[in-house]
């Protein structure tokens, strides 16, 4: 089904999501990041190409090797956390990729800051719009 789709059309689809999507190939190389204006964390073209490791803070450098080490020897399926930043609640999320075989293909970020979200209560139905 996916042969239906040009790059250009899952580039858009990506950059329509209401959060960021970083995705890192089995070298640990950036291969992608979704281009939007309100990312929680900017990206550059100068990204792309760049190791993963080389992408994060030195204080959680060791956090985020041991994490994709885990998520690469398949100890983990998938890790989260959350954190504050500049006011906002953000959760972070890292996703194994495997192709049809079963092979890795290395990792999906997907950070999404919630801070709205945390707030809903009740419900509000399709086409509610009060």
């Amino acid at each position: 089904m996916l042969e239906q789709f040009s790059g250009e059309l899952l580039e858009a689809i990506f950059d329509t999501l209401p959060l960021d999507v970083t995705y890192v190939d089995e070298n640990d190389t950036v291969r992608y990041y979704s281009k939007h204006d309100e990312r929680v964390f900017r990206r550059t073209p100068a990204v792309i190409g760049r190791q993963v490791q080389n992408c994060h803070p030195r204080d959680s450098l060791e956090k985020v090797i041991q994490v994709v080490e885990e998520l690469k020897s398949g100890k983990r399926k998938s890790a989260e956390f959350w954190i504050d930043f500049k006011g906002r609640k953000v959760y972070i999320r890292y996703f194994v990729v495997h192709d049809k075989e079963g092979k890795y293909r290395g990792i999906l970020e997907v950070t999404q800051d919630i801070t709205d979200i945390q707030k809903i209560e009740g419900q509000k139905r399709l086409l509610d719009m009060t």
